[in-house]
Order: C-alpha cells, then sequence, then structure tokens
C-alpha cells in the first residue's frame, strides 16, 4: 500500500494495454465493473540521484515528473509514501528550472530541500534514469454507478541507461469512504492469473529492465588471508585505479566537489600502497610509478585546497566579532577566480596524453601482475608492514615535548596516516568489529593532529593570500583586516588542539590501544 494505493505487475508483453475488466467483475461477483477507458496521458519521469547514489542507499526516491504542462519533484520513502513535493515547472514557464546535474541550491526553497539537505550535503543531483509511461486510467463503479477507485495501468518505456520495456504496471488508488470496496478491488486483481503484487519502485523497475546495478561501489575488494601478496597489491591497486577513472569526468565537468575529492583520495592511497607495501610487487614497479602519482597528486592539490576554503568559508566566516561577513566578499571572490584558474590547469592535466598513458599502462601493468602466485600471502605483508608504521608513530609522537616545533607534530601526523592507510587497504582481512576497536585510539589522535595541522596550514595561507591581494591592490582595508581576525582564530584552535594533543596520544600508545592493534594483525594470519 503506497499513500492509499495498491500496486501490481501484469505479466503480459510489455506495449500491451491489457484487459483487467473480467478480473474487477469476476472477482468480486460483478458487484464492481470498470468505466470506459480514460484518455491516456503522457508522463516523463526522471529518476536523480547523487553520484554515489546517497538516496537510494538512504532508502529514498526522488524523480521529476512532467506532465499535462507541469514539472514536479516528488520524494519518496522507502514505503513508496510522499514525503515532500515541490513545483519545479510549469506550462507557462514559471517555477524553478533546474538543469541536471546541479546542486541543492537550484531547487526551490521549501520542506523538499530541507529533507535532502542532510543526505544529499555538497552533492550534485544527476540523472540516474529516465523513462516515457503512457498512463491510461479507468474508474471502479460500484451497483450504483458511483466511483469507488480508480486504476491506472502506466505502460513505461525506459530510455536511459539503456533503451528498454518494462512490465505493465497497474496501480488501485482509494477515494475517501471507499476504502473496504477498494480493498475488494485490490483482493481481486491479486487473486487474478496473470496479476502478481508489486514490488520495488518505478526506479526499481527502470534500473531492473535496463539491466542496471544501483548504487555501484568503487575502490573496494575483499581480499582472502592465503593470496599471495603481490596478487592482493595488484586487485588493491586496480581497485583504486577504478575510483579515480570513474570520478575524473565529474572533476573535469566540475559537476561538483566530491568528485576531486574522491579521485584525490584513490590517489593518495595509490601514492600510500606504493610507498609502504610497494616492494611486494615484482621488480621496479612501485618506483617506476610512484613519480607519476606524485604528479597526479600535485596536479589535484591546488584545487582541493581552495575547494576546502570555499566550502568553509561560511562557517569561517561565522566565528567573526570585530569583523563583518560582508566585509570577506572580496576574500571570497578572490578565492573563487584563483580556484576558476586552478581548475582550468587541473582539468588540462586530466586530459592530458600524460595522464591517458599512466593510467592505461598502469592497468596493464597490473593486470599482469595478477597472474604471479608467488609469496609471502598477503595477510603476513599486513601484519609486517602495519608492525612496522605502528613502530614508527610511536617513536615519532614519544619524541614530541612542549617545545617541539609544529613540523614534528606534522611529521606524526604523517606516520598516523600511514598507519592508518595500511588498516584501510587490508581491512578486509579482518573483523569489522574488532578493526574499529583497533583504530579508535588512532582515530581520536588523527582528528587531532588534522586539527592542529590544518590550522597552521591555513593561518599561514591566509597570510599569503593578504600579501598577494594586497600587492594586486584587490582587498580593502577591512578584508584584510577580517582575514586577520580569521587566522587569529585559527591560532586559537591550533593551541587548543595542542593541548589535546598529550592526552590523545597517550591513550594511542597505551598497552591496551597497542595490543588490540597486535591482535587484530595475528589473528588474520591464523
Amino acid at each position: 500500500m503506497r499513500n492509499g494505493s495498491t500496486e501490481f505487475v501484469l505479466d503480459c508483453d510489455p506495449g500491451a494495454w491489457p484487459d483487467v475488466a473480467g478480473a474487477v467483475s469476476e472477482g468480486t461477483g460483478s458487484t464492481f465493473s470498470l468505466s470506459a477507458n480514460g484518455p491516456v496521458r503522457r508522463v516523463r519521469r526522471t529518476w536523480l540521484d547523487t553520484f554515489d547514489w546517497r538516496l537510494y542507499r538512504a532508502g529514498l526516491a526522488l524523480e521529476q515528473v512532467a506532465a499535462s504542462g507541469r514539472t514536479e519533484l516528488v520524494l519518496t520513502g522507502r514505503d513508496g509514501d510522499r514525503l515532500a513535493v515541490a513545483q519545479v515547472g510549469s506550462v507557462n514557464g514559471s517555477g524553478h528550472q533546474a538543469q541536471w546535474p546541479a546542486l541543492l541550491g537550484a531547487l526551490p526553497p521549501g520542506p523538499l530541500r530541507e529533507m535532502l539537505e542532510p543526505v544529499v550535503g555538497v552533492r550534485a543531483l544527476t540523472p540516474v534514469a529516465k523513462a516515457t509511461s503512457r498512463v491510461r486510467e479507468q474508474r471502479v463503479l460500484n451497483s450504483d454507478a458511483k466511483t469507488v477507485a480508480r486504476l491506472a495501468i502506466d505502460q513505461m518505456s525506459v530510455n536511459y541507461p539503456a533503451r528498454a520495456l518494462t512490465a505493465p504496471r497497474l496501480a488501485v488508488s482509494e477515494l475517501r469512504g471507499y476504502q473496504a470496496q477498494a480493498g475488494r478491488v485490490g483482493s481481486a486483481l491479486a487473486a487474478a492469473p496473470g496479476i502478481r503484487p508489486g514490488g520495488g519502485s518505478g526506479l526499481d523497475a527502470a534500473l531492473a529492465a535496463s539491466g542496471t546495478e544501483p548504487a555501484p561501489r568503487t575502490g573496494a575488494i575483499q581480499l582472502t588471508a592465503s593470496w599471495p601478496a603481490a596478487v592482493a597489491m595488484a586487485a588493491i591497486l586496480t581497485a583504486l585505479l577504478d575510483a579515480i577513472e570513474a570520478n575524473v569526468r565529474g572533476t573535469v565537468r566540475d559537476i561538483d566537489t566530491e568528485f576531486l575529492h574522491d579521485l584525490r583520495v584513490a590517489v593518495r592511497r595509490t601514492r600510500s600502497a606504493l610507498k609502504l607495501a610497494g616492494p611486494a610487487l615484482p621488480g621496479d614497479l612501485a618506483a617506476r610509478y610512484a613519480p607519476e602519482f606524485k604528479w597526479l597528486g600535485d596536479l589535484t592539490t591546488p584545487t582541493r585546497d581552495l575547494d576546502v576554503y570555499l566550502l568553509g568559508f561560511d562557517q569561517m566566516t561565522s566565528g567573526l566579532v570585530a569583523a563583518t561577513g560582508e566585509e570577506l566578499t572580496p576574500f571570497r571572490q578572490y578565492l573563487e577566480r584563483t580556484r576558476t584558474t586552478a581548475h582550468r590547469e587541473l582539468a588540462r592535466g586530466l586530459r592530458s596524453a600524460r595522464f591517458a598513458r599512466l593510467t592505461g599502462r598502469w592497468r596493464d601493468e597490473l593486470a599482469a601482475v595478477r597472474a604471479t602466485r608467488k609469496r609471502p600471502a598477503v595477510a603476513e605483508l599486513a601484519a609486517k608492514q602495519i608492525a612496522i608504521a605502528q613502530r614508527r608513530a610511536l617513536r615519532a609522537g614519544q619524541r614530541i615535548t612542549a617545545a617541539s616545533p609544529a613540523s614534528d607534530l606534522h611529521d606524526l601526523r604523517k606516520r598516523c596516516k600511514e598507519l592508518r592507510y595500511l588498516l584501510e587497504m587490508f581491512g578486509s582481512l579482518y573483523d569489522p568489529e574488532q578493526r574499529w576497536r583497533a583504530v579508535r585510539e588512532l582515530k581520536a589522535l588523527q582528528d587531532c593532529l588534522g586539527s592542529f595541522q590544518d590550522a597552521e596550514v591555513q593561518r599561514t595561507e591566509i597570510h599569503a593570500f593578504a600579501d598577494r591581494m594586497l600587492a594586486a591592490r584587490s582587498a580593502p582595508a577591512a578584508t584584510l583586516l577580517a582575514m586577520g581576525e580569521i587566522a587569529a582564530g585559527l591560532a586559537m584552535g591550533q593551541r587548543q588542539a595542542r593541548m589535546e594533543f598529550d592526552g590523545r596520544f597517550a591513550a594511542f600508545a597505551s598497552q591496551a590501544s597497542q595490543a588490540r592493534l597486535t591482535a587484530l594483525t595475528q589473528a588474520a594470519g591464523t
């Protein structure tokens, strides 16, 4: 039951109009009959989701429905009930007109956008399926010729992501005061041959008909402890390459900032894998490709750093006391102009022959590695490299005193990142709950070090931005003073993180915490 309607799927040839009059009248003892066929309406459907299917994973579906000169966005829940509706266009051109893909700001303010915001976040909405329906409606009449329910048969033709026809779908809608009679009609249809209860949404039907898997994941691989280390590393690195390539188009088109973020994460993990476990690969493979992935990482850095500033800009300005947000408008505009230039360089690099050669040759090299069957096993490699990274992190942290410079904390952060990357890289070897327990203190320490380092970097960069804006005469005095207040706030946050460091590191370095990490890797090898 969905919003007072019961849905069925009809087992007949797609594209054919089934005759259900007999099922209604015979199944109810001729108590009910159907009106003459109503007009056939044409409905254009577009289902929207983020690139990583955040709505689908949350049990939500967002459908743009265009019919009879009106266009609406309809958000439904897991049970099919309508949660929110917004008009986005009409026959006379009024209403919000969104061009997909688009960020949430393209939607009209209201309940729909408010419900989507916590799920969608900074991601753009983009079409994941499109279809055109022919919908024919009939009324169910009782013996007094009164309408007690409505039937709608939906013939849906999918045209994206592939052309396909779905089985006809039938909906029985209740009318107020006649719920019992509508229930009898639904029961009669459910008992009729060739009619079965509807399962799943229209989106599910469109995806199934077009042979599309909803919510595909990239970048993850399930390892087996006995796999040869080289084979496992090739599988991990291939999955990371898949993630890189999956995000290139969205990064170049600048659809949303998460494409670059996810691409950058995959590149960073690739570089860490080559550094920390590269010797498991044959020959000098890791050494040959490490410089190329460093080039790729460096290529992504300027744009992502500016994204971080712009994404956090409102929060940054919310803490102002002496200055106002408006006084920082020239700073925002400067960041946006600088980002436009940086993204142009990034897109040029991702379209370059160098990038195409890197990804193509790297995939071929990894395919060749997967054919090897040499030891050690991946569980042995993981235990060894994690133990090494564990010792390095402990030594780096134990050297830090109250007088240590910021660079020492940055070095510890890098050591902790290496340990975390290894635990994530080989994570499928371990029990998820035990892995979570083992990394709790490490994650808390990383968060503390990240706050310290981010504040240090951003404070330094704000000074550099101010110098360049001053030299270009693009910032009034009020803007420079407001930027100084932000830098002061970052310095205070950095001091707070430094005060928390000793406790965070003590928890990570404790005997219990280190024992959990050691036990985790040993268990995988048994």
